[in-house]
This record gives C-alpha cells, structure tokens and sequence, in this order.
C-alpha cells in the first residue's frame, strides 16, 4: 500500500469525524450519520489495506523460507 493510499484513508476519516462532531455539536443527526458513515468507510479500507500488506509479507516470508531449502 502506497503512502498516498494510507493519507487519502486517513483525510476521510478525519473528514468523517469532523462531520460527525459537528452534527452532534449542532443537533444535526443527518450530517452526524454521514460522518458516522465516511469514519466507517475509512478504516474498512484501511482495514483492507493492511490485509493486503500482511498477505504481502507472508508471501515474501514464504518464498525466503522456501529459498534456504
């Protein structure tokens, strides 16, 4: 995962809690929900980033192990 994915991951989620505290802050549940939503988006790709990462690693890992044999 490139570090631009990992940025644009993380301005939604902050993008996403700043809707969020601003509809609490306003009484507004509508915009609360959709930060709520953005938040929850960011972090499953995230999420799915860092599976990706971890596949990554084993693979490289197995083929090393492979490679001494």
């Amino acid at each position: 995962m490139g570090i631009g994915d990992k940025a644009s991951n993380k301005a939604e989620e902050l993008g996403g809690k700043a809707k969020k505290v601003t509809g609490r802050a306003t009484d507004n549940e509508d915009l609360e929900a959709e930060g709520m939503a953005q938040e929850t988006k960011a972090n499953v790709k995230q999420a799915g980033e860092d599976v990706k990462d971890a596949a990554k690693d084993v693979g490289h890992h197995t083929r090393k192990a492979k490679d001494r044999f």
